[in-house]
């Protein structure tokens, strides 16, 4: 499947995310629902050095979610953590949430050293893993790391 695009959100998630409010609450997840609160909060905007917030169209339909902050379980400002992936039930497994970490991939190489995530889902470890994410159990509030470094 072919999206219209993956598009950086700038503007109050909450006015665009509702049926990915609706439907991530229905399994029982609040994480998106977070994210459009902490927005209207101004607890976090993605708006700080390196941080961004991406979201997917199909038919102009936004179907997907995924941000990227400072990662605050840190104590650098050079490790970032990958936030908020959520793409709607009858679009997965096409390619959408693959596409919207890589673009998060791209933006934080060049801005951090690291990326950090956790997730509890089978499927998105499965995900982050294809994409180069080690698993790692050693580090507090994460389950996967992405490590590249600065070149030179």
């Amino acid at each position: 499947m072919s999206f219209e695009v993956i598009e950086r959100l700038d503007g109050p998630p909450a006015e665009c995310l509702g049926g990915l409010i609706a439907e991530s609450e229905q399994y029982g997840l609040r994480f998106v629902r977070r994210l459009a609160d902490d927005w209207a909060s101004g607890a976090n905007r993605f708006d700080r050095p390196g941080e961004v917030l991406y979201v997917a169209r199909v038919a102009g339909r936004i179907v997907g979610v995924c941000g990227l902050n400072v990662d605050p379980y840190a104590t650098s400002p050079s490790v970032g953590r990958v936030r908020h992936l959520y793409v709607l039930a009858g679009y997965r497994r096409l390619g959408i949430g693959r596409q919207l970490v890589t673009e998060i991939m791209k933006a934080g190489r060049a801005c951090f050293d690291t990326l950090r995530l956790r997730t509890e889902n089978p499927a998105a470890a499965q995900l982050y893993e294809g994409l180069g994410f080690r698993r790692r159990v050693d580090v507090q509030h994460c389950t996967h790391v992405m490590e590249w470094g600065r070149a030179g």
